[in-house]
């Protein structure tokens, strides 16, 4: 009894599969010409979400199914190794710092003491000027006979020790440019080390911002790959998204209907079970014909070379009905290869309510 009601089953089953064929194959026919027709199923347009750096899966933010929006979190990984690396290098930046400001408080003790060599030069000139104008008039007496040789030596000694300490107070000034000079070159050291402080930071700062993985745009999450504990590598993938907002069908066209066609004309989609028929634009004509894939419902299968093309649904139409659309319903795709030829009236656009989406 229980066979006898598996094999109505299959009948019933064939039956429905039969007159839904015939029924599409009359509609093709009934196409005018100019419209081209074939069966095929919605896809989205699928990307992975890997991670950038080795870590553990703290956290895993998303289940399969969910619709997610852009910059959305996804994945928490361990962060430890992260956060000590942004420390450490916070802590170098400091001391970059301290070492900057030690630097330039030397530069600053070192202008002091150029400036105080420099006025003992000025004062110690002076000197040597007063000295110079002793001994010329000490000179001057002794040839007159006024002073003894013994008073024109004691001048001449004074002036002496007033040019030697002229030349101990320049000698002083270049000395203490010399460590100016010294620390300049410490002062751009130490700033070159900030600078190198501030790179590693900004590093550390976007690694650890890395360790959280983030959606790069809208779509609904199809795998969870990683799960909580899970150890990856890195380019590890996490999480496979679904682009909700590409939505395109792909259909294989025999070459006699491939006259005209163009990327860019209109196309229409009619997807099973549901009552609308959705505008769509042709966005793949592919250069090269191949052998009738076997999901293609044609009389001579494999024996007709087909083009595969591509029609796509408008971005806000399917941002709109991202909940109705789903990868993988059947339905078949309409394209117009001639646009003098007016779509009739059964493949007039004719979108769900809103209540349906």
């Amino acid at each position: 009894m229980k066979k006898a009601w598996v094999l109505v089953l299959l009948l019933v089953v064939a039956a429905a599969a039969g007159w839904y064929y015939w029924q599409q194959q009359q509609l093709a026919q009934a196409l005018p010409l100019g419209i081209v027709s074939s069966n095929g199923r919605l896809e989205l347009e699928r990307f992975d979400i890997a991670s950038l750096y080795p870590g553990r899966v703290e956290q895993m933010l998303v289940a399969e199914g969910e619709d997610v929006e852009v910059d959305q979190l996804l994945v928490k990984l361990s962060s430890s190794q992260s956060e000590s690396q942004l420390v450490a290098a916070q802590a170098t930046e400091q001391r970059a710092h301290e070492m900057v400001s030690q630097a330039r408080a030397g530069r600053k003790q070192g202008e002091q003491a150029m400036a105080r060599a420099n006025a003992q030069i000025d004062a110690q000139i002076e000197q040597q000027k007063i000295a110079k104008m002793e001994l010329d008039n000490a000179r001057k007496m002794r040839r007159e006979d006024l002073v003894s040789d013994s008073e024109v030596t004691k001048r001449q000694a004074a002036y002496n020790g007033a040019v030697a300490v002229v030349q101990a107070a320049r000698a002083a000034y270049a000395e203490a440019q010399a460590a100016v000079q010294q620390i300049d070159a410490q002062v751009a050291e130490a700033n070159a080390g900030v600078n190198q402080a501030k790179a590693q930071e900004k590093s550390a700062a976007s690694m650890n911002d890395d360790m959280l993985i983030r959606s790069p745009k809208a779509g609904r999450v199809e795998y969870r790959i990683a799960e909580v504990g899970s150890v990856i590598a890195a380019g590890s993938k996490m999480v496979s998204l679904l682009d909700t907002e590409d939505v395109s069908m792909t259909l294989f066209l025999p070459n006699g209907q491939m006259s005209g066609l163009q990327v860019g004309n209109d196309a229409r989609v009619v997807l099973d079970g549901l009552d609308s028929v959705w505008p769509a634009k042709v966005s793949f004509i592919a250069s090269q014909a191949q052998f009738t894939p076997k999901s293609v419902e044609t009389q001579n299968e494999r024996e007709k070379l087909m083009f595969k093309v591509r029609i796509k649904l408008p971005v806000e139409i399917a941002k709109e009905y991202k909940g109705l659309l789903k990868g993988g319903m059947t339905g078949n795709g309409y394209v117009r290869s001639n646009t003098d030829v007016v779509w009739p009236n059964n493949l007039a656009i004719n979108l769900p309510k809103k209540g349906q989406s």
